[in-house]
């Protein structure tokens, strides 16, 4: 019997399953399978493993993603059938009762004349209103679906059990704030002038205060071609590092977003840095190698560009915002908690005995 704090666990089992199953031979080394023969050196999926992991992490978290939405939709069904079971109904009269018969009514002429305005089309209104209205009934039923799956998820736990890929990352010169024993960190690589980067920092502060003593933010430059003032404005960061003040720097870089070799310089005297050794170590390009270097390093993993976050190496996908952010924050210390929590294994056994006496 199935209670009412139902715990869903879903397991993607995949081709480890099916490569374990097989029966050992000439095409794997032990429980390696052999992926290529040269010349009859061989290589495994070990090798492959260490040798190019950075260049795999796109398309496994590409993949990871596509798992994670089957799974994630599989679950809201799982949900709908069970709610519509309860109060007797089938899945769409059920949807019917508590999202459609939620949607306000359809707006005035007055509000599609104002919609229709920011439409890019040449046909006139007539033509189009009952598009416009359609699509804002359709938009108004997704939002409060949305909303409704939610209220269902709500009532009980939902761990997801699907591991996300994680990038192999170095924390070797990276700056780092926050909790000194975080259980995750959150990696933005970006670049200065970057618009995007700019307005994702709001953001950022509301998680770091949100989150305050749980998690830890690093930065890594990634600056782009097309921003010219990026690479001297990453180094400007690290030069102020080295006199101690890289993140009051870094932070003065967002706010004022002037990056001129002179608002470089004055942003350091505006903190009391020792400006000529700031000048030296800027003019004569001291930390042009670790930017670089960092820069290498996102491109080694295939970033698509500014501001990517990784969350303890697990990379933020789609649409950048709090919601997005502090989702996969919270998974990360949940799965922490989780972990913590794991019984040792002869208590495990009990357990399992336990439930198999009295199922």
């Amino acid at each position: 019997m199935v209670s009412k704090r139902t715990v869903v666990i879903f397991s993607v089992l995949g081709a480890a399953a099916i490569l374990s199953a097989a029966p050992a031979d000439s095409n794997s080394i032990g429980d390696d399978p052999v992926l290529v023969e040269v010349n009859g050196a061989k290589l495994t999926l070990s090798d492959l493993e260490q040798k190019s992991s950075a260049a795999l992490f796109q398309a496994r978290t590409t993949y990871y993603e596509t798992e994670r939405k089957v799974i994630v939709d599989a679950v809201d069904q799982y949900l709908l059938e069970q709610q519509a079971r309860k109060e007797g109904l089938t899945v769409p009269q059920l949807l019917d009762k508590h999202v459609n018969s939620t949607i306000a009514p359809d707006p005035s002429e007055e509000a599609l004349h104002v919609y229709f305005e920011g439409v890019d089309t040449t046909e006139p209104y007539e033509a189009v209103r009952a598009k416009i209205v359609d699509a804002l009934r359709q938009r108004r039923i997704a939002k409060a679906k949305l909303a409704y799956l939610q209220s269902l998820r709500d009532q009980g736990p939902i761990i997801i059990r699907l591991e996300p890929p994680r990038a192999p990352i170095s924390m070797k010169d990276v700056p780092v704030r926050g909790a000194a024993d975080a259980r995750v960190t959150v990696l933005e690589f970006a670049d200065y002038e970057c618009p995007y980067c700019q307005q994702i920092q709001p953001v950022l502060a509301k998680i770091e205060t949100e989150f305050k003593g749980k998690i830890a933010v690093a930065f890594k430059d990634f600056p782009l071609p097309m921003h010219p003032s990026a690479p001297k404005a990453a180094e400007a960061a690290h030069c102020a590092g080295a006199q101690g003040k890289y993140w009051e720097y870094h932070d003065v870089m967002f706010e004022k977003k002037q990056l001129d070799l002179a608002s470089l310089k004055t942003y350091a005297s505006d903190l009391k840095l020792d400006t000529a050794a700031f000048s030296t170590c800027l003019d004569k390009g001291q930390m042009a190698g670790l930017v670089n270097e960092q820069a290498s390093e996102a491109q080694s993993l295939a970033l698509q560009g500014t501001p990517t976050f990784l969350v303890n190496g697990r990379m933020v996908n789609g649409t950048l915002s709090y919601e997005k952010l502090r989702s996969v924050i919270s998974e990360e210390l949940s799965a922490t908690d989780r972990q913590q929590a794991t019984p040792s294994p002869a208590a495990a056994n009990k357990q399992a005995a336990a439930f198999t006496q009295h199922p």
